[in-house]
């Protein structure tokens, strides 16, 4: 494929077109809300926070059964062949789940149907992460890629911060305007309208084609030590995100409120939004290893503040701080992942992310509920921390290893 030349003094949004960035963000929202959706609803309608949790997970489940396998295929065939007919299933699985619930089916059932909806979940952030890296490798002045990919994983990272503080937000909204149902079938038209519009936006058409992929670096290149100590700091951000959110749920639930569970777990996000978007203008000298460790302390720290409880007051401030740790420690490990890449691999690399994220919010949300049901409350609000502490040793472990991994590591805006 013959890629146009570098145009230096053109920015990415002229090359994106735009319409993209709003495009790409509205389609992330339906996997933002649905892992929340469907924990909120069977609580409201089934009254049990443990099959919730455990509904949340079969969710999970099913995405990092697909995940993988759908990033390979979009590597190999191209993004639109793969996200149209997911974001038509994922639709269509979405806008029956509630019917399912209502119905008192089975459980078995109810659990087979949140699989089915995970294995369906369009990996729309992956995805743009994907389109956005070969649009800079392609089109952008070769002295101008670092900074500018600086800035889009940035930009990515809080776009994702951004989702996940708004599909629990609307979650919330829609629940109590509305009904139960309402969120969930919100998400479906999403997926309908926008993971298809995405799915044919001509940005896609920046990624290499399968005939440009002869030197596409072997699949065994996936599991180098320096991707997967990645692969287990963001498993760890997932045990954080599900845990915070169930343990607060029913943290409220406690309290006579819980559909006010995702309004406020939102309270976290958009700190966390805030200063994603804040490290693209973080000054070079603060490496990403620095960065990583810096941000985990502070959200060790912040975590361990939480585990104590309070008044809803105290845990709203908590939250705050716990966001000003957990955005900045996401959108370091998207770069580090998109450095680290292998050539020809890169949706790959971040749906696996994408994936060992969801599913590890799914089971800590299964782990989670079930905990502060049988066991209490409390117990429940020690989760995050523990998850914090992970993602502080993994933080450590790519600190030590980083400069033999980077020195290794595919240049940025090279990975085809």
């Amino acid at each position: 494929m013959t890629s146009p030349a570098p145009v230096k003094h053109r920015s990415l949004i002229h090359h994106t077109g735009a319409g993209y960035f709003p495009i790409a963000f509205v389609a992330r929202l339906p996997f933002a809300m649905m892992t929340v959706g469907v924990l909120a609803l069977v609580v409201a309608i089934r009254g049990s926070v443990a099959l919730g949790g455990l509904t949340s997970a079969a969710v999970g489940l099913g995405v990092v059964l697909a995940g993988p396998v759908l990033g390979d295929l979009a590597d190999r065939y191209g993004q639109r062949r793969v996200l149209v007919p997911v974001g038509l299933a994922n639709g269509v699985l979405l806008a029956v789940f509630p019917l399912v619930v209502a119905a008192s089916a089975p459980d078995g059932l109810l659990l087979a149907t949140a699989v089915a909806i995970g294995v369906t979940g369009p990996q729309t952030a992956a995805m743009s992460r994907s389109r956005i890296m070969a649009l800079i490798a392609l089109r952008v002045a070769p002295e101008r890629r670092e900074r500018t990919f600086s800035r889009a994983m940035s930009y990515e990272s809080a776009a994702d911060e951004t989702a996940f503080v708004i599909g629990p937000f609307v979650v919330g909204v829609l629940a109590a305007l509305i009904a139960p149902w309402a969120p969930i079938v919100a998400a479906a038209l999403l997926s309908f309208l926008f993971v298809t519009a995405f799915a044919l936006h001509p940005t896609g058409r920046a990624v290499p084609a399968r005939a440009d992929r002869a030197a596409m670096a072997p699949a065994r290149a996936l599991v180098h030590p320096r991707l997967l100590v990645l692969v287990a700091a963001v498993f760890a951000v997932g045990l954080f995100f599900g845990s915070t959110l169930t343990s607060l749920t029913a943290f409220m639930v406690a309290r006579g409120a819980p559909e006010a569970g995702a309004l406020l777990y939102g309270v976290m996000g958009v700190g966390s939004a805030v200063l994603a978007l804040a490290v693209a203008v973080l000054p070079a000298r603060f490496t990403l290893r620095a960065r990583l460790l810096t941000f985990a302390v502070i959200l060790t720290a912040s975590a361990a503040a939480y585990s104590a409880g309070g008044s809803v007051e105290t845990v709203t401030v908590v939250l705050c701080l716990m966001g000003i740790g957990i955005g900045p420690s996401l959108v370091t490990l998207f770069s580090l992942a998109g450095a680290r890449a292998p050539r020809g691999r890169t949706a790959s690399t971040m749906t696996i992310l994408s994936s060992a994220l969801t599913l590890a919010q799914a089971l800590s949300s299964a782990v989670t509920g079930a905990v502060a049901e049988s066991v209490s409350v409390e117990t429940a609000l020690v989760f995050p921390a523990l998850a914090a502490v992970l993602l502080l040793a993994m933080a450590g472990v790519n600190a030590a290893f980083a400069n033999r991994w980077d020195g290794s590591a595919v240049p940025v805006g090279s990975h085809g």
